[in-house]
Formats: structure tokens, C-alpha cells, sequence
């Protein structure tokens, strides 16, 4: 069976598929990839289901070198490949030979990347899923140099993959839902935080995101019963500083949740790197239904858009590319 070998990675590097589900109520948490459409995309391109096992890479990326021939594919909004120190576009598939080395990193303007392993990565799974939760150890200890990530055979031998386009998104304020607990706050709570004024601090994980910027004031205390908290819950605390929890979250809390960022929004929340601005929106429950529809129909629409690469190099197809964009070359484009 193939597999990659860990040379070097950084901290936040770790095993994640679409999470692990029917377990909350143990107080365990879902885990699963922080940005799904884009390990979609990686999986995809590597002949895996799109919510299958894959490497999420963050600060820092990862080396690897590969034990027998293996296929791989880097998806992001914005990262890097190289396979023996050669470029390799993002959104391709690409052979890695026996003893060959690869090195995968996000690049500046996102936080997270994903590396697609053939056929999907391996690993026991830990409560019907592979994703790794650090805290716990659910899942597996986290990755170290010599760690071995072994692929699932596919047994396909046809030609390698791109994607035909690239893969856009929704762009704009990151939407969300006010409550559950909105009515704990003061009345210009909601137009304080969707006013704009933030900015992801440096304390920032899987877990969560805290937020700097304006305060938002309590209407009385801020302890209440702890109850249920979902990916996307923005808590605010006794200092006024709301933090927004992630794919590592605790699964319940004793702080008010002012507000919720809509499942479609929550990948690219994520991928907004520390330190950068963050606007919100207000938004309805119905636009927040059609925004995941919207979400899915993509992701469920990558399949059609792959193309072997060795299709033919038509104007309309090397027009589709951008290649006067400066970062993709007709050569990077296909693979070669």
C-alpha cells in the first residue's frame, strides 16, 4: 500500500475528512475539515469521495516524501505544491514517484490548504471518522516527523485530473444568524458587531477565533445554563470580546451567543488568516437555507467540471486558465 512519510510539518497539520457526527451528546466534538469545499476539490481530484480523509495543512505546510507511486492533489483559495522541487498548479493531480518529496503549504491570504492522497487517506477510523481532535486525542495523536499516512488503493489507471476551472466561492461580509441568545445583550450589541471594526486576533485555532475590536456590552450578567453550541457560534464572554468557535469546539458552553455565522460562511471565515479584517452581516434564516444549497450544489458540482490532463489545449480551455494572471504558466496549468 502506498503511503507518505512525514519529513517536517508544521503545528497546525492534521488528518480531517467531513467530521464525526452523532456523538455531541457525549460531549464529543465534531471535528472535521475547517473549509469542506476545498477538501472536496483535493479529494476529488485523487478518485476519493469528497468528504473523504485528507491532509488540512496550516501555517508552516508540511514535507513528505512518498513510499511507492502515489497520486496527490493541493487545493486551497490560495497555496503552493512542489513534487522533487518542481511547481506543480493547484487543483491538479499529479504522480508522486517512489522516494519523491513534496512540499505543501498554504499560501499568504489563507490559512488552510488541503492535500488530496489517493483515493483518500487510510488511518483507523475513531467514532465512523478519521478527523483528528488534538485535545482529546480522538482520532489520533497529532502528526509528527516519521508518521506514516497511508492512501486507500483506487485501483484506477486512467489519465491524471485538473480541475477545468477554478473553484470561486461567495465573496462579501461573512453572513450570520442573530441568537440564540441575542436577547442577553444590549440593544446596539447586533449593530455594534455587524458595524464592522474586527479583526481575527493572534489566539486563534481549530477551536476557536477571538476577535479584536469593539466590546459588546451585556445586558445583565454574562453567565447563563450552559447549553448546545454549534460550529459557527460567536460567544461573548464577561470582557465584551466575542470569540467564534470552529470544527474543535467544546459542545456546550455558560457564555451568551450573540450570534451565529451561516454553514456556507464558516469555510471561509476559517480561511481568513490572523490579523486580517472581518466584516458580518445580518442575514435571514431563509437567505441562510439558500446559502448552503448554493454551497452544496457546488461542491457537488466539482465532479463535473474535472478533465484528464491530456486534454487537448484549446484556446477556449487555456482562455478558462488566466494564465496572463502572472501565477499559472500554460506548462503549470496541466502538469507538466
Amino acid at each position: 500500500m502506498s503511503a507518505l512519510i512525514v519529513k517536517a510539518c508544521g503545528p497546525a497539520t492534521s488528518i480531517q475528512d467531513r467530521g464525526r457526527f452523532g456523538y455531541q451528546r457525549f460531549g464529543v466534538s465534531p471535528a472535521g475539515a475547517m473549509d469542506r469545499f476545498h477538501l472536496a476539490a483535493a479529494n476529488l481530484l485523487v478518485a476519493a469521495e469528497a468528504g473523504a480523509a485528507a491532509l488540512e495543512l496550516g501555517p508552516g505546510g508540511v514535507r513528505l516524501t512518498a513510499e511507492g507511486d502515489i497520486t496527490i492533489a493541493l487545493a486551497g483559495p490560495a497555496c503552493t505544491l512542489e513534487v522533487d522541487g518542481r511547481q506543480v498548479a493547484p487543483f491538479t493531480a499529479v504522480r508522486v514517484g517512489d522516494g519523491g518529496t513534496v512540499v505543501a503549504r498554504p499560501a499568504p491570504g489563507a490559512a488552510y490548504a488541503y492535500l488530496g492522497v489517493e483515493g483518500g487517506i487510510a488511518t483507523a477510523p475513531d467514532m465512523g471518522s478519521h478527523s483528528m481532535h488534538r485535545r482529546s486525542g480522538i482520532g489520533g495523536e497529532p502528526l509528527t516527523v516519521g508518521a506514516r499516512i497511508p492512501a486507500t488503493p483506487c485501483g484506477r489507471d486512467a489519465a491524471l485530473l485538473c480541475l477545468h476551472e477554478r473553484p470561486e466561492g461567495e465573496a462579501g461580509p461573512i453572513r450570520i444568524l442573530p441568537g440564540p441568545q441575542d436577547d442577553h445583550f444590549s440593544d446596539e450589541a447586533l449593530a455594534i458587531l455587524s458595524g464592522g471594526g474586527y479583526r481575527l486576533s493572534g489566539q486563534a485555532d481549530r477551536m476557536g477565533v477571538r476577535l479584536d475590536g469593539p466590546t459588546l456590552p451585556h445586558r445583565g450578567g454574562y453567565n447563563i445554563v450552559s447549553d448546545g453550541i454549534v460550529d459557527g457560534s460567536i460567544q461573548v464572554p464577561g470582557d465584551g470580546r466575542p470569540i467564534v468557535l470552529l470544527r474543535d469546539r467544546q459542545t456546550t458552553g455558560g457564555y451568551p451567543k450573540i450570534a451565529t455565522i451561516i454553514s456556507a460562511d464558516i469555510g471561509r471565515f476559517a480561511q481568513i488568516p490572523p490579523g486580517e479584517p472581518v466584516r458580518f452581516e445580518i442575514v435571514t434564516f431563509e437567505r441562510a437555507i439558500e446559502a448552503a444549497r448554493r454551497l452544496q450544489a457546488m461542491i457537488e458540482g466539482l465532479a463535473s467540471t474535472l478533465v484528464p490532463l491530456a486534454a487537448p489545449l484549446t484556446s477556449e480551455r487555456l482562455l478558462a486558465l488566466n494564465l496572463i494572471g502572472g501565477v499559472t504558466s500554460a506548462t503549470e496549468a496541466i502538469g507538466l
